[in-house]
């Protein structure tokens, strides 16, 4: 047969090609969320110590300024925002808005949560994840990743009690858990969202318009406590936090996050949520702070097991 195989066979370069670029791009998103785990707990750590210093909304206002500028900044030299992305730019507003309240709530958590515990309320975000993600993407959930949800659920209601029954029993919920819990609601239908709202924009692209419509919503909500902040009495640890938090755990962590929507299922993307309690500690410990009693350590392992069940093929 001219032209072609007998019997309309494949080639087997051809077939090799198709499963190693979503292959390529699973280990990729893998990667991606491992190193936002990282990045991302910084933020709690370092925001657990400058919360009562500057307004929530003002701070994060600033920093999604700053993050959007240097995603901008990045995009630009690679060819600029192409004229369909401007598309339906509620998206971005949804998108930003979801964003603006996790991070506000997150530090307005941590004027009285521990980061610890903070870190502990996030990784509740996989359980309500998954289900935004049946809601929105009809992504169904096995039998392995349920138990997996419930023992990472149970680990955090472990630490976040602070290993005590009698107060899990009480269900006493401090006040900076129960602002926050708010917030990872938001974050946990953000994710699901990125897949369903995304229309084929570059993810660069699509992370700086959600960035820009973020600094947008909190510019607005917080202008009159961004007017009213005194800058130049901020203690140098603001702005060593607020350089992080805008060039590393917002700009840098969207795109991860971003990136990793497009190519694992809402409920992975947001597994690895279960092991910010554990990169919470290491940054505790690096920045000479005190840690949790044993106990309480025992349900950051609940977590790191609940990640391991997850990621199992």
């Amino acid at each position: 047969m001219a032209g072609g195989r007998a019997g309309g066979q494949v080639s087997p370069k051809a077939t090799t090609r198709r499963v190693a670029k979503p292959v390529a791009g699973t280990v990729r998103g893998h990667l991606a969320l491992l190193v936002f785990s990282a990045l991302i707990a910084g933020s709690y750590s370092l925001g657990g110590q400058i919360a009562n210093d500057i307004d929530p909304v003002t701070l994060n206002a600033v920093r999604f300024v700053i993050a959007a500028a240097a995603v901008y900044a990045v995009v630009r030299a690679r060819g600029g925002i192409p004229p369909s992305a401007f598309a339906a730019p509620w998206r971005y507003l949804v998108l930003g808005g979801l964003f603006a309240i996790y991070f506000v709530t997150m530090f307005e958590g941590l004027k009285t949560a521990a980061p610890v515990s903070a870190a502990a309320v996030f990784t509740l975000t996989p359980v309500m994840s998954a289900g935004f993600g049946w809601f929105l993407l009809r992504q169904g959930v096995t039998p392995r990743i349920a138990l997996a949800l419930a023992i990472g659920a149970a680990g955090a209601v472990w630490v976040i009690f602070r290993a005590d029954v009698a107060a899990i029993r009480a269900f006493e919920v401090g006040p900076g858990e129960a602002i926050f819990f708010w917030g990872c609601v938001a974050h946990a239908a953000y994710t699901p969202l990125v897949r369903l709202l995304n229309r084929g924009e570059p993810i660069l692209v699509f992370t700086f318009l959600t960035l820009a419509a973020c600094a947008g919503v909190l510019l607005i909500w917080g202008a009159g406590a961004i007017i009213e902040t005194d800058w130049t009495s901020l203690r140098p640890l603001v702005w060593i936090t607020l350089a992080y938090i805008a060039l590393i755990a917002s700009s840098t962590t969207v795109f991860l996050v971003q990136y990793a929507a497009m190519h694992l299922p809402a409920s992975k993307v947001m597994a690895y949520t279960y092991l910010t309690p554990t990169w919470v500690l290491a940054w505790e410990l690096a920045l000479g702070q005190p840690v949790p009693s044993v106990l309480v350590l025992a349900g950051v392992g609940l977590t790191v097991l609940a990640l391991l069940l997850l990621l199992k093929e």
